[in-house]
């Protein structure tokens, strides 16, 4: 990956004299508590990248919509955008679970969401240059990074699409939640490329032995760059409110 990063940082300084910017010490909770206790307690930190893969129907839309109301009540602007489901099947799932206070997007093309969301972002921090935003893609796998005219879309575009947000989350200090595909094994779609790209990856399945939570789902924080929460387990039940926990299993 070749991130496309701006900094005023020259090669060879000395890391004694390096200081972390403030938008780095913030840390923005999305009052969702297996979310925030899976990351560690702490929320997420602008120009945080979080892979979020799953089983299908396990529930990655649903929950990722349940963090975007809970980031949007915590100032955040939010905004998610579906190239996998229509404008109005999103509209329904949130509506049922009783999600609001986000923003909708429609965009196949990643350099189109990308440049719209920029015009967004520098209006929304006009009068707060350090409002949060957070930018939702539900799925990288279905996003046209423009490389072909014809709209191919193939392992390499799932590729150049991530390191694409992942390089404009970093620039803007953004926060981005990308959602992944499966393949029928269980492991995500695409190359091993996509998890190295990203800051935190979680995963999310249907329990198929614990006794007492065969069918519930598993949301597990396989890496996070950000803090803590690895080898954190939570096994969650769908409610008409979204995924609620059940039960926790730490590490720690």
């Amino acid at each position: 990956m070749k991130l496309n990063l701006k900094h005023d940082i020259d090669f060879g300084t000395s890391i004694d004299g390096i200081e972390v910017p403030p938008q780095m010490e913030i840390r923005v909770t999305s009052g969702v508590d297996w979310c925030d206790n899976v990351l560690g307690g702490e929320g997420f930190v602008p120009s945080q990248v979080t892979f979020f893969t799953g089983a299908p129907g396990s529930g990655k839309t649903t929950s990722m919509l349940q963090v975007c109301s809970g980031l949007s009540k915590s100032g955040a602007t939010v905004v998610f955008n579906t190239a996998e489901e229509s404008p109005y099947q999103v509209s329904r799932a949130a509506k049922r679970i009783r999600s609001k206070g986000w923003k909708l997007g429609t965009e196949t093309k990643m350099p189109d969401l990308l440049e719209k969301s920029k015009r967004l972002m520098d209006r929304e921090r006009r009068s707060d240059p350090n409002k949060p935003f957070v930018l939702v893609v539900d799925s990288i796998n279905c996003m046209d990074d423009g490389y072909f005219d014809s709209g191919r879309i193939t392992t390499a575009t799932a590729e150049r699409s991530m390191e694409a947000i992942t390089s404009w989350c970093k620039e803007n200090w953004a926060i981005g939640l990308i959602i992944g595909q499966v393949t029928k094994s269980g492991s995500a779609a695409g190359s091993n490329k996509l998890r190295h790209m990203c800051d935190t990856i979680l995963t999310l399945t249907f329990e198929k032995k614990a006794e007492g939570l065969v069918g519930c789902r598993k949301l597990e924080v396989e890496k996070n760059r950000f803090g803590g929460g690895v080898g954190n387990v939570f096994w969650l039940g769908m409610t008409d409110r979204g995924l609620q926990t059940i039960a926790t299993q730490s590490e720690e």
